[in-house]
């Protein structure tokens, strides 16, 4: 860590002590062939040569804390090059060593390696969320590029949690709780979970050091009273297992500091009231003999009802597998056993470090090489459709921390979802194209909501339509980061189009009031070139379809853009058609500015149609351009928009209603009736034999004493169609009165 160079001469002790280490790094190196083990060492003495006469706060030499990177790294196994990298991380940050010397004197992998390493070695991760999500997300873009440079990372970050004593105090809550938030969950995420674990109690030891010691000090009493109990169940369980001739390794395992802190904490337990502290691991020579083995325990021990869980069934998403049973040992203590096989220990405690594992014992082996990948490329995934830094960090914070549930395709295949997810989140986890189209979904055969929340063992079946398009408000409840940016980004391409395409037709528009046809001015036509060029310096932009973007969102009007491309055209000496334009100047409305756009319904969320007056086909109507919000479609009596009229009467333009809309439109029903059985049911009948859709009904919260009045919201075709539907529930029995309703504010 470069805050931790001080540049002082070393002692002759400390030098020793770098050396001794070094030599201990080496003697684990024997799972690489000497041509590695070579160049392992050459980037060792670049390294010692580069931090001479840098120390640590501790006062080791500086090249202390490079080694015990790389001897982290080692215990991993991982491969020459991010062996190399590791002992050469700080060199380009604190020794004034370039990318291109690495690549020079040990290639350009091992260059990449550090290179990346340096750029998270500067990220701070401050409390101010914007610069933390950008922070976090090149770390994790880092990681997805090539997951060693996070192992290397994480094997540097735990060593300086473990020196962290030696630094400043006023340190320590920032690096904690840095550690905690950050580094932890990615460790714990790639199923590195010894590294997570320790991760956590460094970090509470150095965030709350008074509780830490505390609660270490009822540990080790607690220890101390129950070690009798532990003994006996470890002698009972080999004297069990060596009558059922099953060879087994039990090991014993306590629960962390932090995990203790943190159940006293969640559950407002006391400590004695944390009855689950010890635990053992029966590691066995095979898949089959994990469920024997359990068969043994639960012989001995009566298990714990609803506290057994088949991790090697199916798999967490890290790729953890094991047996876990909860069993009432001696005394009433209750203790959690874990069944696995070597190989299932390897990735329990390593993770996707556990590649490398198998690739040193067996270099053929492909075991293990998916672990962590799914999710690292699901990351990708997301970058390519998010790219706003915070956006990213609330889609990929939601995954850090995954408590899984298992459902099932139609087809019977496992996919694992986070806990709270939905049908959508479902429907993009199997395909994007599925999420995009999802229209229906059948839980376990039951017709449910697309926002229905998944529970373990729910076999789905998504039904699609190639027609159908993502809906903003799944925005509401999707719970994983892979479905909102797809349909994040999916609702932004979309509204780029429909903007495009509007704001070409109002240009088109605009430029014929100002007398030039729009086909004159064609961007295609290479003596117009210079004037687009011209155009875009005028307004900023960087291309032709994001001006017409910005005049479709209201970002820019149109007639002014019109009258800035008569003026270009002018001073290459041509003029507007002067009958084009007296035709298109006249117009209706006096107190618009542009002529006429016409509105089938089809333009998509470009154009909205203002819920305030809930204009329909027939009805006079005004369009406004929001400031970067698209067309506002109002009626031309509706307050609202006579208001806006008096302030921006310059973002209003004339819009009319196409001869053949291409869909029903919205709008409300005010019916006054005198209370009595089944008016509700007549009303709705009437409604309905006039072919009306009801989308919702109001019925109000105060009882009801002789009239009532009822507020439908309905979808109807036009002003026709309307006064149809209105005459049917005027002819309805109790109905006193039926009218339009218009919200006026």
């Amino acid at each position: 860590m470069p805050s931790s160079v001080v540049p002082r001469k070393p002692t002759p002790a400390a030098a020793n002590a770098a050396a001794a280490s070094f030599a201990a790094l080496m003697a684990n190196l024997d799972y690489l062939s000497p041509a590695d083990i070579e160049h392992v060492r050459q980037a060792y003495r670049f390294a010692d040569e580069a931090h001479l006469g840098q120390l640590r706060h501790s006062g080791e030499p500086y090249i202390t804390h490079p080694i015990a990177v790389a001897q982290q790294c080692a215990e991993w196994k991982l491969d020459a090059q991010a062996l190399m990298a590791a002992l050469l991380h700080d060199a380009m940050e604190d020794c004034e060593v370039t990318k291109s010397d690495l690549i020079a004197r040990f290639g350009a992998p091992v260059a990449e390696l550090v290179d990346g390493l340096t750029k998270l070695e500067k990220l701070e991760f401050n409390t101010r969320e914007e610069n933390q999500a950008e922070s976090f997300r090149k770390m994790l873009l880092a990681m997805a590029r090539d997951v060693r440079v996070i192992l290397i990372k994480l094997a540097d970050r735990t060593h300086n949690m473990r020196t962290l004593g030696d630094t400043p105090r006023s340190k320590w809550q920032r690096i904690s709780r840095e550690t905690l938030d950050i580094y932890a969950p990615i460790a714990h995420r790639l199923g590195l979970n010894s590294t997570y674990r320790e991760l956590q109690d460094l970090s509470f030891q150095h965030l709350f050091p008074w509780r830490y010691n505390t609660l270490n000090k009822a540990l080790k009493r607690a220890r101390g009273r129950r070690r009798d109990v532990i003994k006996r169940v470890q002698a009972e369980v080999e004297a069990a297992f060596a009558s059922a001739k099953i060879p087994v390794q039990i090991y014993g395992r306590e629960k962390s500091l932090y995990s203790i802190y943190r159940k006293m904490d969640d559950k407002h337990l006391s400590f004695a009231q944390v009855t689950d502290l010890y635990g053992f691991r029966v590691i066995v020579d095979g898949l089959t003999t994990c469920y024997t083995a359990m068969g043994v325990l639960h012989q001995l021990y009566k298990p714990l009802p609803g506290k057994f869980k088949d991790y090697i069934a199916i798999p967490k998403v890290n790729g953890y597998q094991s047996l876990h049973t909860t069993l009432v040992g001696p005394f009433g203590t209750n203790i959690e056993f874990q069944m696995r096989t070597d190989a299932m220990h390897v990735v329990a405690e390593a993770g996707v470090a556990a590649h490398w594992l198998y690739k040193a014992s067996d270099p053929d082996s492909d075991v293990s090489q998916r672990l962590g990948t799914k999710w690292l490329q699901s990351l990708l995934d997301i970058q390519q459709e998010t790219r706003d830094a915070a956006e990213f960090w609330d889609h990929v914070k939601i995954d850090l921390f995954p408590e899984a549930v298992y459902v099932f395709t139609p087809k019977s295949q496992i996919m694992a979802m986070s806990r709270g997810a939905t049908i959508v989140d479902f429907a993009y986890a199997i395909h994007s194209d599925v999420g995009y189209h999802a229209v229906a979904a059948k839980v376990n055969g039951e017709q449910v909501p697309l926002r229905t929340e998944l529970h373990n063992g729910d076999v789905i079946e998504i039904v699609t339509d190639k027609s159908s398009r993502p809906n903003p408000g799944w925005l509401g409840f999707v719970r994983t980061g892979k479905a909102r940016s797809k349909i994040r980004h999916h609702l932004r391409t979309m509204e780029l189009t429909e903007s495009q395409d509007l704001g070409e037709k109002m240009l088109t528009q605009a430029l014929r009031a100002e007398g030039i046809d729009r086909e004159y001015l064609s961007e295609d036509d290479e003596a117009h070139h210079a004037t687009w060029e011209k155009i875009l310096r005028f307004s900023g932009n960087r291309s032709r379809d994001e001006l017409l973007t910005d005049i479709g969102l209201g970002k820019r009007i149109a007639s002014m853009v019109a009258k800035r491309i008569v003026s270009i055209l002018a001073e290459n000496g041509e003029k507007p058609n002067a009958v084009l334009m007296s035709r298109e100047r006249y117009v209706a409305h006096e107190s618009v500015s542009q002529s006429g756009l016409v509105l089938d319904g089809s333009e998509g969320a470009t154009v909205q149609f203002a819920r305030c007056c809930c204009p329909i086909p027939g009805d006079p109507i005004v369009g406004y351009l929001g400031r970067g919000e698209g067309l506002f479609v109002h009626t031309d009596d509706c307050p609202i928009a006579k208001r806006l009229q008096q302030r921006d009467s310059e973002r209003f333009i004339a819009v009319d209603w196409s001869d053949e809309p291409s869909r029903t439109f919205e709008t409300n029903l005010l019916v006054t009736v005198s209370n009595g059985k089944g008016v509700l049911a007549r009303v709705a009948s009437a409604l309905a034999s006039a072919e009306v859709d009801i989308t919702h009904v109001d019925m109000g919260h105060e009882p009801v004493v002789g009239a009532t009045d009822l507020r439908f919201s309905v979808a109807v075709r036009d002003r026709v169609h309307l006064a149809a539907a209105l005459r049917n529930v005027k002819r309805t029995p109790s109905v006193l009165r039926v009218q339009r309703a218009k919200t006026s504010s």
